[in-house]
């Protein structure tokens, strides 16, 4: 019973100094109490920057070779290295994009990286690409105006020996 009256005490002088600081109105009232909570309230979010691109890679062009590992032909382990022209959606000359793949299933998919290299900066890409149709691969790494950016690439070939790279990019 004496332990509950007085922490019943310390609970009315706990509040009478909040109000006798500003915390409970009356004239110049909420200053102390205010200043209190919002110190304490979480910050707003910072501002999540964002940026979409399109670009062409050029298989058509540059140097690319591969290194045939285990039975000939396409097999597990083969990997295919490139250094091509990055063009941009109007298929003119901004960088190159280079790289290599080591075929996980030889004919299906294969393990990828690569470094689109622009004039302003690089984007380093890497997961798994599909011989056909589209493949999302994660951005691992980027440089330059790109720094701190982090998302994805989508990669469609085009039937022509390019391929076009959809890349969304965010900075937290």
């Amino acid at each position: 019973m004496k332990k509950q009256a007085i922490t019943g005490i310390g609970a009315l002088l706990a509040i009478g100094a909040l109000q006798g600081c500003g915390g409970g109105g009356g004239e110049g009232g909420g200053s102390f109490f205010s200043a209190a909570a919002a110190s304490s309230m979480p910050a707003a979010p910072p501002h999540r920057q964002e940026l979409q691109m399109t670009t062409m890679a050029d298989g058509t062009r540059g140097n690319k070779g591969g290194v045939d590992l285990g039975a000939s032909g396409p097999s597990q382990g083969d990997m295919f290295v490139f250094d091509q022209p990055l063009m941009d959606k109007d298929r003119k000359d901004i960088g190159t994009n280079s790289g290599y793949c080591i075929a996980t299933r030889a004919g299906a998919y294969g393990q990828c990286q690569w470094t689109l290299t622009m004039d302003d900066g690089a984007v380093v890409v890497a997961g798994q690409e599909a011989e056909k149709g589209p493949s999302v691969l994660a951005v691992i790494g980027a440089t330059g105006r790109y720094g701190g950016f982090t998302g994805e690439m989508t990669s469609v070939p085009n039937g022509d020996g390019t391929f076009t790279q959809e890349l969304k990019l965010h900075r937290p």
